[in-house]
């Protein structure tokens, strides 16, 4: 896979303290790549110095294997779309989208043709003369990306652009940007702090936290072979029981409900119906333990007050 983006040892200090201490990605041609992590962990700061309006005190950063590190923001063939849209109120759609090859000197006579494409694209087709107030959160979202995209980066960088939208249009964006990504296969450089987000979307991600990487790899990899205690904890639920002088960590999922039998037994303490699957608290001689069922699963004898037993592989 032919390297877009890469981060050698990049470093970035404010007063004193390390934002990004030390990063060192390679981020592939073509990729849907995420920077997760808690809110301060660095990933935002390393997001503004690969578009370059953040200069790294240490390091070096590469698009397509040229050293941008000292090049600015305007003259690096990436684009970058915020969680404020920043769509211009008086201008049309079209006149948005357009407003990028206007900047980037492309003749007026190659817009429409690019803006068409670009609308029909983000699914914004018949909207051309609508202007920004006329328009769903998720449709001036769908602006924002088509301007970004209508001058063909070499990348595009995207900081927590969903984080103002209601819940149900937050997952129908994250198939939209999915599909738009794949059709055009313009390389993504996602930034978010919501872990499912990031699961659902990226082909690879990394999980920053103090300034640093704790762990890159694909969601499964991540999400079924954490690296440290903090991974384990910040994508998804964990459950951490003292067992046998030790510590055993699993996931709520892989915990079964027994009558009896199984490896650990407790009583239910609390059970919490979310929909498509049910929440169960169970208090143990080794902690509360959380396991998570398929609300159609046959569990009658499981309530509060029960007597069970709990397994897991």
């Amino acid at each position: 896979m032919r390297v877009a983006i890469e981060l050698e040892s990049v470093a970035k200090r404010f007063a004193g303290h390390a934002a990004v201490a030390g990063v060192s990605l390679s981020i592939g041609e073509g990729e849907f790549f995420s920077l997760l992590g808690p809110s301060g962990c660095g990933k935002t700061t390393t997001l503004r110095m690969i578009a370059g309006f953040v200069a790294p005190d240490e390091g070096r950063i590469l698009l397509h294997g040229d050293d941008v590190t000292a090049v600015p923001p305007n003259k690096r063939p990436v684009n970058m779309v915020f969680q404020q849209y920043a769509l211009f109120p008086h201008m049309t759609v079209y006149d948005n989208v357009a407003f990028g090859l206007k900047m980037a000197h492309v003749p007026r006579s190659g817009h429409r043709e690019r803006v068409t494409e670009i609308l029909r694209v983000v699914s914004l087709e018949g909207y051309e003369r609508r202007r920004p107030r006329q328009l769903s959160g998720g449709q001036q979202q769908r602006v924002a990306l088509a301007r970004a995209l209508v001058n063909r980066p070499a990348a595009l960088l995207l900081d927590e652009p969903l984080g103002a939208l209601d819940v149900k249009l937050r997952r129908h964006m994250q198939l939209e940007l999915k599909r738009i990504q794949n059709e055009l296969g313009t390389t993504f450089v996602y930034v978010t702090h919501d872990q499912e987000e990031a699961l659902a979307m990226s082909d690879r991600l990394a999980v920053m936290n103090d300034g640093r990487v704790e762990q890159l790899g694909t969601p499964r990899e991540i999400y079924e072979q954490p690296v440290s205690a903090f991974v384990a904890d910040f994508v998804g639920t964990i459950n951490t029981l003292a067992i046998d002088g030790g510590e055993v960590t699993v996931r709520p999922e892989r915990i079964r409900i027994l009558r009896e039998g199984g490896r650990l037994d407790g009583v239910v303490a609390d059970v919490v119906y979310l929909g498509v699957y049910r929440q169960f608290h169970v208090d143990t001689a080794a902690g509360r333990v959380v396991s998570v069922r398929l609300a159609d699963e046959p569990l009658e004898h499981v309530e509060p007050g029960s007597q069970v037993s709990l397994s897991w592989d």
